[in-house]
């Protein structure tokens, strides 16, 4: 399982005392409360900063941050769309029914008529938000791509532990 997780994005700056606009990935913020240093990814690199303050907004989806070392507008400007990366204690909590999606990456999609775990017919590369919900993008075996509506009519059966997913609906992948 994936330890770490990108939870939010730095937005833009925030008053004059370096504070940057933080957007949390799962639409709630408590639980960046209380983050005590976070590493940035930007342009392919990454750096840890330790958080000096945060602070609620108006906005449940968002909150401002402080980072220690930050100390001005034009500072904080130049992280503008870092990725904030933080250890999966710190992600949001989970409802029962929903997964974090670094752990559906990687999953074996196996076809619900075949009892024998061993086969199966590709792999989960990535779950994306499309025009009605998410996508399960499906590298298959053959080296194609495919594109699955993550749904309980497609995909049944989700065993992170065991690493499958099982298709109900072949005909999908045609």
């Amino acid at each position: 399982m994936t330890q770490s997780f990108t939870l939010a994005i730095v937005g833009s700056s925030f008053g004059l005392d370096g504070f940057v606009k933080i957007r949390s990935l799962s639409g709630e913020t408590s639980h960046l409360s209380s983050l005590k240093s976070v590493i940035l990814r930007q342009h392919g690199k990454e750096k840890q900063y330790n958080i000096e303050e945060i602070m609620p907004s108006n906005d449940i989806s968002w909150i401002y941050m402080k980072f220690h070392g930050i100390n001005s507008p034009e500072q904080a400007k130049t992280l503008t769309g870092a990725e904030i990366i933080a250890d999966r204690a710190f992600a949001a909590p989970l409802n029962e029914g929903e997964y974090y999606i670094e752990d559906l990456k990687g999953l074996k999609l196996v076809d619900s008529d075949i009892p024998s775990n061993e086969e199966f017919l590709g792999h989960i590369i990535d779950v994306i938000e499309g025009g009605n919900g998410f996508v399960a993008e499906i590298r298959l075996n053959s080296g194609e791509t495919r594109f699955i509506p993550f749904r309980k009519e497609f995909l049944g059966e989700i065993n992170i532990q065991e690493g499958r997913v099982k298709l109900l609906e072949k005909w999908i992948l045609e």
